[in-house]
């Protein structure tokens, strides 16, 4: 009895690793490939017009980045289940993604047969992440910030305001906010001072 396909829409700013590997999922009968696109906007437009059971999403897929649209993502009645596909030369990437509710990670660097299995096993209902301590995971949820984030707490911890902050990052003082609201929602604050306080702890716990 052949198994119903399942369907599956990519996403990855690169147009080369788009077009290949929109190649070996039409190429593979167990998969359906439904959509591809380019940018975070123009994927989210396709899947809320056709769902999908699996998506694959280049972590830098330009302009939102992955971690915004999985959080878009996973606020949709019947989410589909996320595959992380970026570079795993920065250990924080795999947990972020984690800690963003994707279901899997891929280094771009693996085999082209590593990210089809990841995909079938995250449609049989699999998480699939490279080695990771989940109790760092845990223990310091500094590690789920964004690098926009973490630069951000850097520089709260410097005293800055945030008409600073936006002026230091060529962003506005409405984006710092939604940066900073967050902030404190990862690292389970109410305001600046607590974020700081976290930060500085952290940092000895780290001995950095």
């Amino acid at each position: 009895m052949q198994r119903e396909r399942i369907d599956i829409m990519l996403g990855d700013g690169n147009p080369l690793v788009l077009s290949a590997m929109s190649e070996v999922f039409e190429r593979d009968p167990r998969f359906s490939l439904v959509a591809t696109s380019a940018t975070a906007e123009g994927f989210l437009g396709m899947i809320m017009r056709v769902p999908v059971k699996v998506c694959v999403i280049d972590w830098n897929i330009p302009a939102l980045g992955a971690e915004k649209l999985i959080e878009v993502l996973r606020a949709q009645e019947n989410a589909p289940r996320i595959v992380v596909y970026g570079h795993d030369t920065d250990a924080a990437v795999p947990r972020q993604a984690m800690a963003s509710g994707a279901a899997a990670f891929v280094s771009r660097a693996a085999p082209t047969d590593a990210l089809v299995q990841t995909c079938l096993d995250v449609a049989a209902g699999k998480m699939v992440f490279p080695y990771l301590d989940i109790r760092e995971l845990k223990t310091d949820p500094i590690s789920t910030l964004s690098r926009k984030e973490r630069a951000i707490l850097d520089a709260l911890a410097e005293g800055l305001t945030n008409k600073q902050l936006a002026a230091r990052l060529e962003i506005s003082t409405n984006t710092v906010k939604f940066h900073l609201s967050n902030i404190f929602d990862k690292l389970s604050v109410k305001n600046r001072a607590q974020a700081i306080a976290h930060f500085y702890a952290s940092k000895a716990k780290s001995g950095g």
